[in-house]
């Protein structure tokens, strides 16, 4: 993986990916959700570092014949798939945090950054 792509992945996904996060957490909506997201997330950004970059992309090893294999296609929309969904539960747990401490703050006190517990009557 090129420090490019690698950089494209952290910076704009990434940040694309915690934003998700946030509202997923917002929405009330489950956790896994963020894997579908994450899933659409990482494939535009395989699409970006092929389109600017010249790195792998899946669909273009599977019908070009002077592509990349498919395999380190595979491996690299692995590793972006990773780093995004990371970056989304990190957001999705901190924002959980928050709504938690926010919305019913009669029942629950913050106990760190990535938990809540019910308050002593």
């Amino acid at each position: 993986m090129s420090t490019s792509v690698l950089a494209l992945t952290i910076v704009m996904f990434g940040a694309g990916g915690f934003l998700m996060g946030q509202v997923v957490a917002d929405t009330w909506r489950p956790w896994w959700q963020i894997l579908p997201y994450g899933a659409l997330l990482a494939i535009a950004n395989q699409f970006l570092g092929f389109a600017l970059f010249s790195g792998p992309f899946i669909v273009d090893s599977l019908v070009s014949t002077g592509s990349q294999p498919i395999g380190s296609a595979v491996f690299e929309y692995l590793v972006e798939f990773a780093v995004i969904v990371a970056f989304a539960l990190v957001a999705f747990r901190i924002t959980r945090v928050r709504r938690m401490t926010t919305q019913y703050p009669w029942l629950y006190e913050r106990a760190g950054l990535f938990a809540w517990r019910q308050k002593n009557q």
